[in-house]
């Protein structure tokens, strides 16, 4: 294949990233990790060069989450700081996993199926004297009637041990760690799944750029890859944000669930073949 058309393969690879950062909060390399892989980067490569897409992706769809309201600055502080320093650590443990990273990439399958599994499960139910009303503005769907909501959980302990996973997991699989941080959100967190992708897009942003340095001193980017993703997930984030906030809770869930889904096993089936073969 030429480089010219690998050129336009991974711009396209990186709009379809974009759409799915902003509409999920998951860093969107679940799509282009397995892409640049398939276009010829070796495991590890195809690791380290999503991490700068990860940035301008994250940045994109957070401004457009923020405009509506839907982003925990006290959860981004938290878990962001923690987490972009366990990114070092898991950037550094990349080059020690067996397998020349063919573990690594169906671990990540592992996690993105468990997310698909999270994200079909609706949010319990809140205690009565626990709940608040939710400002009938934030949610298009109720037609101007309050939603009964529980009160988010934002202890910094829970915030950083969030922070901590979510920060190991960007650094080792490039991922930028939404992965764990959009079903934490909701279920440990308590933040409705609109608030919980929004916060998480802009926590993903901050964990990318350690991992990003570390990786990029161990030479695992390769800029012909990361360039173009870099610019192409900016549009594509962008609109990802505005398909979530304009769609019903239960159906982003079922988008999400169903997407990763689908997702998980082709990633998990591809790398087992490579694994073995």
């Amino acid at each position: 294949m030429s480089d010219g058309m690998t050129l336009v393969l991974v711009l396209v690879a990186g709009f379809f990233t974009g759409v799915l950062s902003g509409m999920f909060g998951v860093g969107g390399a679940i799509v282009s990790t397995p892409a640049i892989r398939a276009l010829g980067a070796p495991p590890l490569v195809a690791v380290g060069s999503t991490l700068p897409s990860i940035v301008p992706s994250s940045i994109s769809g957070a401004l457009r989450y923020h405009r509506d309201g839907y982003v925990d600055w006290r959860v981004v502080a938290w878990t962001g700081c923690t987490g972009g320093t366990f990114a070092v650590l898991g950037a550094l443990a990349a080059t020690e996993v067996p397998g020349d990273g063919h573990l690594l990439m169906i671990l990540t399958a592992g996690l993105v199926g468990f997310t698909a599994f999270r994200m079909t499960r609706s949010p319990s139910r809140p205690d009565p004297a626990d709940a608040e009303e939710l400002p009938p503005s934030l949610d298009p769907d109720l037609a101007g009637i309050p939603t009964p909501v529980g009160r988010a959980h934002t202890e910094w302990w829970r915030l950083a041990l969030i922070g901590l996973g979510a920060g190991l997991l960007s650094g080792l699989l490039g991922i930028g760690g939404g992965l764990l941080m959009v079903p934490a959100f909701t279920a440990w967190v308590n933040l409705d799944i609109k608030a919980a992708i929004g916060t998480s897009l802009a926590c993903v942003g901050i964990l990318a750029i350690p991992g990003m340095i570390t990786h990029q001193l161990q030479g695992n980017i390769d800029w012909f890859y990361a360039l173009p993703l870099s610019i192409a997930v900016i549009p594509g984030a962008r609109l990802g944000a505005h398909l979530a906030i304009r769609a019903s809770d239960r159906g982003l869930r079922l988008t999400v669930a169903t997407i990763l889904g689908g997702i998980a096993v082709l990633y998990a089936v591809g790398e087992v073949v490579a694994l073995i073969t």
